[in-house]
């Protein structure tokens, strides 16, 4: 109520996400040179105090803009003998209308606008790594382009981004992760804004296969090798890796994984579930799933579940902040790991092996989605709930017996 009151006091202005915003009408008489009605300015401030003395500001110099728009609509006598200093006003109105930033500041946010607009109302409560890649794939766009009002970045400055990205050895893995954040970014102030403007990094064409590398499976021979000095040296870590080389589930899955996660582990039906937690997010919708324990996995989550007693997390080692730290894991498993396994070969392998291995005993393809939370593939496969818990333990216990 507060802050509605305060807007109705400061003219032009309304709130949004505890920000000030200026909105104002374009006159009609001058509204031939706009691309929308209505001009609207992030003030980036949440002052009411500050956000008076940046509207008023906004209002003057757009009331001298719109002044020589008119000007220059009209045919004025001797015009064409005023010195260059004045020579902006006898530009057309198309030429006035794209005039430098010193001439008239835009109405729209700057990327880095966007850029906390978006993180401020879409990053509460993700990972860390969310917000960094934010402030990593806009920061390359300032070094790459600068930073700029949305209006004013232009389809060659996205290829400008594209060839910047490319000269610096990024593969085409990595340039389609960047783009897809900083479209999502200028999507999203477009939206929010209602700003009537094309988004000029949507559709830039590269190679997305380029420098990319396709990750190997665990050949089975070596898989098995891995299993046995997991027993072998039976710690923490080896029931990580035991845990997910006979799931095929993904490693941030695991080493969010709650003692409680893993039910009826001396029953019929052992097996785990995957679900989200505040400290572990999951990857899509269909990640959400339950995970028949066999062979090994089942081995590492009874060891697991008996092994570790003062806390709640099946890893302890990895959630000891409010977050999983599933990059620290994927190291110190991984630099184990190289020791076993071919070239190329990580902890993200043993996801690759596992569909391999459905495959072999001919496991239809939607069990084998819903037992690695793979996105279904067509629309009929979302329907319903699923298949039993022991159609995926007799496909699961034929994949890890051989």
């Amino acid at each position: 109520m507060q802050t509605k009151l305060l807007t109705i006091s400061i003219p032009y202005t309304f709130v949004r996400g505890g920000y000030f915003y200026f909105s104002r009408r374009v006159p009609r008489d001058v509204e031939k040179h706009y691309s929308y009605p209505r001009v609207v300015l992030g003030l980036r401030t949440s002052s009411p105090q500050r956000a008076r003395s940046l509207a008023r500001a906004a209002s003057t110099n757009l009331e001298a803009y719109w002044a020589q728009l008119r000007l220059a609509d009209r045919s004025v006598p001797g015009l064409a003998l005023v010195r260059s200093s004045s020579k902006k006003i006898q530009e057309s109105p198309e030429v006035i209308s794209k005039a430098s930033p010193d001439f008239f500041s835009s109405s729209c946010p700057t990327l880095s606008d966007a850029l906390e607009f978006y993180l401020r109302l879409n990053g509460n409560g993700r990972a860390k790594t969310f917000v960094a890649a934010g402030h990593r794939n806009i920061g390359y766009v300032v070094e790459a382009i600068g930073n700029k009002p949305l209006d004013q970045y232009l389809r060659r400055d996205a290829l400008q981004l594209r060839d910047w990205f490319l000269a610096r050895g990024m593969s085409g893995s990595t340039v389609t992760r960047n783009f897809s954040y900083i479209r999502a970014v200028v999507n999203f102030a477009i939206s929010e804004h209602a700003l009537d403007i094309r988004n000029p990094f949507t559709g830039v064409y590269y190679d997305r296969s380029a420098g990319v590398k396709e990750r190997q499976p665990i050949p089975l021979t070596d898989l098995k090798r891995v299993q046995r000095q997991c027993r072998l040296m039976d710690d923490d870590l080896r029931w990580l890796i035991a845990l997910v080389s006979d799931t095929g589930m993904r490693l941030a899955e695991a080493t969010g994984l709650l003692k409680d996660d893993f039910k009826d582990l001396n029953g019929p039906a052992p097996h785990v579930v995957i679900q989200k937690h505040p400290w572990r997010r999951l990857k899509t919708a269909s990640s959400e799933r339950l995970v028949p324990l066999t062979g090994m996995a089942l081995w590492a989550a009874r060891r697991t579940v008996s092994g570790v007693e003062s806390s709640p997390f099946a890893f302890p080692r990895y959630n000891k902040t409010s977050t999983s730290s599933a990059d620290t894991a994927s190291a110190a498993l991984n630099k184990w790991l190289r020791l076993y396994v071919p070239k190329g070969c990580t902890m993200h392998s043993f996801r690759h092996s596992m569909r391999d291995r459905l495959r072999a005993v001919e496991c239809p393809t939607e069990v084998a989605d819903q037992i690695g939370g793979w996105s279904p593939s067509g629309i009929g496969q979302s329907y319903g709930s699923g298949y039993p818990l022991e159609v995926l333990k007799t496909w699961l216990d034929r994949a890890t017996s051989t």
